[in-house]
């Protein structure tokens, strides 16, 4: 046990003292964020400076002028007066950015509009001048059946809804798309740390591997007393990384709703200057989630768990190899159950509780990314999360012995790339 402190230190205070763990324990969340509000920002931003040109082409007579009038700003539409193939030539010079054909009949309910751009037009377009056109041809058929202007004026009224969660403690506002973008943040984080240190005792394997430094240090420690020291010591720094960044999270989202007041001018809602901060969000109906702590209690242990299971198969891989090119392919099923919750994750945010929900986030190779993201959207019950824990610890008690048994036979086997089949050789007469 002794031995094995001596290299979890080692390890631990070479890698906690290099600069790049400084500088991506405070630079990782800012830049996590910064991709994620930066990508949102310069979205709003396109559709907000983006104007489209677009002649219309109406066979009916009737609907441009209702289109017009529906339209905001982005939309610069003008009646066509040329031929269809005009129109294309138009719209392949740049002159135009396209054109939308409404045939006759359309009013009635007949045919099909056509929107012709050269760049495809985009979601967002797309589904706005669908919405254009749909409501210019409704309006013109009630209006052509005498549906009196009360009937659609109802037609026409949003109603506003209220989302409430239920909880064990009563009613709270239900913020299921800040719980659903934070279940993400969290998820794919675990994802890419667990990947990022399990490569990272790997690589060292590796490393000692191939410069023969491994075989001074066996003469003085077991293998297995080196394979753990590697992995306890990379594992506290990633430890100690997720706490950083769990506390850095919380203090982000306790300061979230005076940072997003700063940039809403409370006239344009139309409220006082010495309007609140809670006045400011309620009116611009944002809520702000109240995260429980306990996430970040699940998602560092969910973490370490996820952590010493992966990287004690990593350092398996590691020391069956003496390239980091020779590891690609033994690394493949290990990548694979990586991935696999990363693919799931988008049907566990929609459906927490569903039971193949509820069994993906139990199995341990999955239920470090997927139970942390499940408990984020949803209240799980605690008995899930501790049967969930204790999986994954028996699973890391196991895949440490597999590990243990490649590692004491692989670390000092040189000049022949081994394959699934040597691993398993090496499993059982080792």
């Amino acid at each position: 046990m002794k031995k094995i402190w001596v290299i979890l230190k080692s390890e631990f205070m070479r890698r906690v003292l290099s600069k790049w763990f400084l500088i991506s324990t405070v630079l990782g969340p800012l830049l996590l964020i910064g991709l994620s509000v930066g990508s949102g920002l310069l979205t709003v931003l396109a559709l907000e400076t983006t104007s489209y040109r677009i002649a219309v082409l109406d066979d009916t007579g009737v609907l441009l002028p209702r289109i017009a009038r529906a339209a905001d700003e982005q939309f610069e539409l003008s009646a066509a007066q040329v031929p269809p193939d005009s129109l294309r030539r138009a719209v392949q010079a740049g002159a135009i950015t396209a054109y939308l054909h409404l045939p006759r009949g359309l009013e009635r309910g007949e045919g099909e509009a056509a929107y012709y751009s050269e760049a495809g037009g985009g979601l967002t377009t797309q589904q706005r001048v669908s919405e254009l056109v749909n409501q210019a041809v409704e309006a013109e058929r009630l209006e052509a059946a005498g549906a009196p202007q009360q009937v659609l004026d109802i037609l026409r009224s949003d109603v506003p809804l209220r989302m409430v969660k239920l909880t064990d403690e009563g009613e709270s506002e239900d913020s299921s798309i800040a719980f659903s973008i934070i279940g993400y943040v969290l998820g794919f984080m675990m994802y890419m740390v667990m990947f990022i240190y399990g490569s990272f005792v790997m690589q060292g394997v590796i490393e000692e591997k191939s410069s023969r430094v491994v075989e001074v240090m066996i003469s003085s420690v077991r293998p297995f007393e080196l394979m753990m020291g590697k992995v306890l010591g990379i594992g506290a720094m990633g430890l100690l990384q997720m706490v950083l960044w769990s506390v850095l999270i919380m203090v982000g989202i306790s300061l979230s709703g005076g940072i997003i007041g700063l940039f809403i001018d409370p006239a344009t809602l139309n409220l006082p200057a010495g309007a609140s901060q809670q006045e400011v969000l309620s009116a611009a109906n944002i809520s702000i989630p109240s995260v429980s702590p306990m996430i970040f209690v699940w998602f560092v242990l969910f973490f370490l768990g996820g952590y010493l299971l992966y990287s004690s198969l990593f350092a398996a891989l590691g020391s069956a190899v003496e390239q980091p090119q020779e590891a690609q392919g033994l690394m493949f099923p290990v990548t694979m159950l990586i991935l696999v919750p990363i693919i799931f994750m988008g049907f566990m945010i929609e459906n927490p509780n569903a039971p193949l929900s509820v069994v993906f986030s139990m199995i341990p190779f999955f239920s470090p990314i997927l139970m942390v993201v499940r408990a984020t959207v949803s209240d799980v019950p605690l008995w899930q999360i501790l049967a969930s824990l204790a999986l994954l610890v028996a699973a890391f008690v196991g895949s440490i012995w597999l590990s243990g048994r490649i590692y004491r036979v692989g670390i000092l086997m040189y000049g022949k790339k081994a394959g699934f089949g040597d691993l398993l050789r090496w499993i059982r007469y080792a």
